[in-house]
């Protein structure tokens, strides 16, 4: 049962429904505080951070750090070179084999794939040099000349399958754009100053250009490093021109620095984050406690500027989560979307083929929108978890729902009106669906628009469908 929850009858005048007076209960269920895993948001464990060693390779098949709380997403970043060993020759195995593990519990996956590395010889497959692409040496690596058509070519050629294979995919959270600067984040100040080699925003938009023409569907994502990975503006040329195309922001630069630079653009994430979930990626976990730039309230803090939906774990996962569980269980509060539903009412006794209203009030306690939207739903259940009715209301919708700071994000009211096993004439006479009378449960919950449960919410009570026990209701005749 949902605890520290109270269920009163009251009687108040119904017009309109066929009788004079009907018991109403109201219903007030407490959040429980609790992690949600709930799809587009949440934790995101790094299986791949480009070195292939990082960070899955610790564990085994069937681990999937199911105690670390919000794990929403496995990301995967790897080398070109890795996947298009041979033109048109394609190892996706290097990617389908560990994100099954986290499908398989109801988990999304993100990607990125990068064309430079510097801890490799060369990120961009060997073939596209033997086409004839033009490269920059140094340090042991390549980088390729990002202007270069033959580069161009081979890299439409790659995402068009790339795309083919994940895009319309709902078991993918986001892409990263990558094919540009070292690791895909979008930056090139380690190795082409070297030789004089600058690429500006002719360059950059071509790379998002041929993404944005393939992936129709899944969110694009652009590092802010594309901006300058220093630059503190709210606007730049080149993330305007990504968020006219529907592609928001990537920052991995959180806590790389210690503050006052423990981040640049959190003003730049205002544009974004009322339309679209805004990724963050904190610094490698050892790195930045080594620099002295890890603090926990600063990684908190992060998610409240920038309106987080997505936080990586860039490091291996149970020593972050061994040394920072209390602000881990204070972001799993407020990153991305929280939806509650804080009150409800609903007659005691409705009749088959008669009129009755049910009115509740939901807010988001997160600190993002519910991009992808949800509609409440009230399901009448018998004693054995069969399901009597199906009541949705597709008039209200929780990607309405404003959000603002802790506890203090607006309630909205959700009212309709329903009836259960509504009769027909035609002229034979009456017919109508068969619907058992007597007192069953009825539960709420969000989701699609047919009724199927789609969004956890933080509440006890639950049925194990994402449904959540609001109290009792009778049918009689």
């Amino acid at each position: 049962m949902i605890k520290n929850l109270f269920s009163i009858l009251v009687f108040i005048s119904l017009l309109g429904y066929g009788t004079a007076t009907a018991q109403i209960q109201q219903f007030s269920p407490v959040d429980n505080g609790k992690a949600l895993v709930n799809p587009f948001m949440g934790w995101q464990l790094y299986y791949y951070s480009n070195v292939l060693d990082n960070y899955g390779s610790q564990l085994d098949p069937e681990d999937t750090v199911d105690e670390f709380p919000g794990i929403g997403v496995v990301f995967l970043r790897l080398p070109w070179s890795f996947i298009e060993t041979e033109k048109g020759v394609f190892n996706w195995e290097i990617i389908d084999s560990p994100a099954q593990r986290w499908i398989e519990k109801g988990k999304q996956v993100a990607l990125c794939i990068s064309a430079t590395e510097n801890w490799t010889q060369q990120g961009t497959p060997q073939w596209v040099f033997d086409e004839g692409a033009k490269y920059y040496e140094a340090d042991g690596y390549k980088e390729v000349d990002y202007d270069d058509p033959v580069y161009r070519k081979a890299v439409d050629h790659f995402v068009k399958y790339l795309a083919a294979r994940y895009d319309r995919n709902p078991r993918m959270a986001y892409i990263a754009i990558g094919h540009f600067g070292m690791w895909g984040e979008g930056h090139t100040e380690i190795s082409t100053p070297i030789h004089g080699k600058k690429w500006g925003d002719k360059t950059k938009k071509r790379i998002i250009d041929i993404y944005r023409k393939h992936f129709k569907h899944t969110q694009l994502i652009l590092s802010d490093d594309y901006a300058g990975h220093d630059n503190r503006v709210a606007h730049a040329p080149i993330t305007d021109y990504a968020f006219r195309q529907g592609i928001s922001l990537w920052d991995c630069s959180i806590l790389v620095q210690p503050h006052p630079r423990h981040w640049y653009h959190a003003e730049m994430a205002q544009q974004f984050w009322p339309t679209m979930p805004v990724v963050l990626e904190h610094e490698h976990y050892q790195g930045s406690v080594g620099r002295g730039a890890w603090d926990k309230e600063l990684l908190l803090q992060s998610i409240e500027d920038y309106h987080a939906s997505y936080m990586s774990i860039h490091c291996w996962p149970r020593l972050v989560l061994n040394e920072n569980r209390d602000v881990i269980e204070r972001i799993n509060r407020r990153m991305g979307y929280r939806i509650q539903m804080t009150s409800a009412q609903w007659p005691k006794t409705i009749h088959r083929n008669e009129p009755f209203t049910i009115q509740s009030m939901w807010r988001n306690e997160g600190v993002a929108p519910c991009y992808h939207g949800g509609y409440p739903c009230f399901t009448i259940k018998n004693k054995k978890g069969g399901i009597v009715a199906v009541l949705v209301d597709d008039s209200f919708n929780v990607k309405e729902l404003s959000v603002d700071k802790p506890g203090k994000a607006p309630a909205m009211k959700q009212e309709k009106k329903f009836c259960v096993a509504q009769r027909f004439v035609n002229t034979k006479g009456s017919f109508g669906r068969v619907c058992p009378t007597g007192e069953f449960d009825i539960f709420f919950s969000v989701g699609s628009v047919d009724g199927t449960p789609e969004i956890a919410l933080p509440y006890e009570g639950g049925d194990g469908h994402k449904r959540y026990l609001m109290g009792k209701i009778t049918i009689s005749e």
